[in-house]
């Protein structure tokens, strides 16, 4: 028996397209000699559809798309998600489904049981859990197909969940496991994931043939990396990340395997990684092409051109570069050295009679008031304007440059500097930030080390610095990150030996400034915790007030 494993981007509604792509790579199963082709969760629709669900027609071109790949089953047997239709009135109205088709026609299909909704998930608002569990015989062989998180609760063990389906499968004696998913990149989550694997081989002592999606759906970025783990326990084969791939494997080599076969891991490389996939794909779904930004000089904006560069090509980006009274020379040198560097075009507006126009119309209301964050975030949203300008003359598409740290704790404007159709950094801490600049030059100088060397500053008065405003982002982010990712409240991180005036004013912070994240562009999510659909905070509350 050889089982392929097809990991592949797929775009949400796009029937056509998504089955045209899976026969193809059927073709290429059948041309490895394969048996069985497995591909992903909702792979005929694409993953999450979300409200989509919601339309008939929808459900009607995923029904016809299954028709389709029977035809295409000659030979060999798709391993395919898709949604079907609940066909009892109880419950809610679909299942989320894995199909196994051969021979011409749908030889079984099972549901998912165990519906994730929490952080990013929300299956449950859509789906009903499965009830029965049955291995399906093909040429000699017992399968049992599982269907993402319900191999994610191993034993029974998981809280969140009352029944085990492979507890329920494994009685069958199936000879392997098929597992389609579409499971999110985080930088910790590869590791997990195969752990999680490692531990059903474990207790039920059979392979696993795991298929993840690959590529980006808006904020959500899937790192494929599908994973075959033979019935001792080790890794066969772990697939690479970030990229379609289709491979073939024999189950008899498999069962014999003894040396374990992993991709390298690595959280900034793997960052890196996922944000090039996620603006190119934003872009190439979305059917947009060139991309701008405003270039400080500062390492936000630099490291946003470089992973722009390098999802877009260097003649699909360009760069505004806005000084004012208040910028110094080194960062419009380090800008414009950067620009060169990477080859994309750049332009020099200065913005200090602009800014000044409004400061002419605005003094006989403000007169007697001392200079603050008001003249401040009049710079920033006279370049967004700017920004925003060019966006609408040449169809570029504004990314937004601002950091998890600074949109955590509001360090930034609306309408100026917050503005964007993707947020290229928002999760990515200030000081990942830095590492990420550190590895962009592993090779070569890209980023100019004056860039990553001096100290942070949004240059909107004079001699500026982050640390004006902002503790030191060695100490911000720690904090941050025990307040967003761990879910800690302050006693419990005063507890970890950070002092509590700080704690409290920084986790305030956050708080007041939930208004500006609900009002930001959607956030490219390389962490378990990010801003946007994952972290549902409600902008008016007294917690920690």
């Amino acid at each position: 028996m050889k089982i392929a494993i097809a990991q592949l981007n797929y775009l949400i509604g796009d029937f056509d397209g998504n089955v045209d792509k899976i026969i193809e790579f059927a073709e290429k199963a059948k041309d490895q000699s394969a048996d069985i082709v497995v591909f992903g969760e909702l792979a005929i629709c694409g993953y999450p559809p979300r409200d989509f669900l919601e339309f008939d027609d929808f459900i009607k071109k995923a029904e016809s798309s299954i028709e389709r790949l029977k035809s295409a089953s000659q030979g060999i047997a798709i391993v395919v998600g898709s949604p079907t239709v609940n066909p009892v009135v109880e419950g809610k109205d679909l299942f989320n489904s894995v199909y196994f088709i051969a021979d011409g026609e749908v030889k079984h299909i099972q549901h998912k049981a165990l519906l994730p909704t929490y952080d990013v998930f929300d299956e449950y608002r859509y789906f009903e859990p499965a009830s029965e569990f049955n291995c399906l015989e093909y040429r000699g062989f017992r399968i049992a197909l599982t269907v993402c998180e319900d191999i994610w609760n191993i034993g029974n063990e998981n809280p969140l969940y009352k029944v085990c389906p492979l507890d329920i499968l494994i009685k069958e004696s199936p000879d392997f496991i098929i597992n389609v998913s579409a499971s999110p990149f985080s930088y910790s989550h590869a590791q997990e994931r195969l752990k999680v694997l490692k531990a059903n081989v474990d207790r039920y002592k059979v392979p696993i043939f795991y298929s993840n999606n690959v590529g980006a759906q808006t904020e959500l970025i899937f790192d494929g990396g599908s994973v075959v783990i033979s019935g001792n326990g080790k890794v066969h084969r772990e697939m690479p990340y970030f990229k379609e791939a289709i491979e073939c494997f024999d189950l008899s080599e498999v069962k014999k395997t003894d040396t374990e076969d992993f991709q390298p891991h690595d959280d900034i490389v793997e960052i890196h990684d996922a944000i090039v996939c996620g603006i190119k794909d934003y872009f190439g779904k979305l059917g947009f092409k060139k991309a701008i930004l405003g270039l400080s000089g500062g390492i936000d904006s630099a490291v946003t051109a470089v992973l722009a560069q390098r999802a877009l090509g260097k003649e699909n980006v360009r760069v505004l570069l806005m000084p004012s009274q208040f910028s110094s020379d080194h960062s419009v040198n380090d800008a414009k050295k950067l620009a060169e560097n990477l080859g994309i075009q750049f332009d020099i507006i200065k913005i200090e009679s602009v800014y000044k126009s409004f400061m002419e119309h605005l003094a006989p209301h403000f007169e007697g008031m001392p200079f603050n964050v008001t003249e401040e975030n009049i710079q920033a949203r006279v370049r967004g304007t700017l920004l925003m300008s060019f966006s609408n003359k040449f169809g570029n598409i504004l990314l937004n440059t601002s950091n998890k740290s600074e949109m955590a704790v509001g360090y930034g404007t609306l309408y100026g500097d917050l503005a964007g159709g993707i947020s290229v950094l928002g999760d990515v801490y200030k000081t990942q930030v830095f590492d990420l600049a550190e590895y962009m030059n592993k090779d070569s100088e890209v980023i100019p080390i004056n860039t990553i060397t001096k100290p942070p500053s949004a240059e909107l008065r004079p001699d500026q610095k982050d640390s004006d405003s902002l503790p030191d982002y060695d100490i911000l982010d720690k904090i941050l990150f025990e307040y967003i990712e761990n879910r800690k409240g302050p006693n419990e991180i005063i507890e970890l030996g950070y002092d509590e005036k700080l704690v409290k004013r920084i986790l305030k912070m956050v708080n007041i400034n939930e208004f500006k994240r609900y009002q930001t562009a959607p956030v490219l999510r390389v962490s378990t915790k990010a801003f946007g659909m994952g972290r549902r905070l409600p902008i008016v509350g007294k917690y920690l007030s």
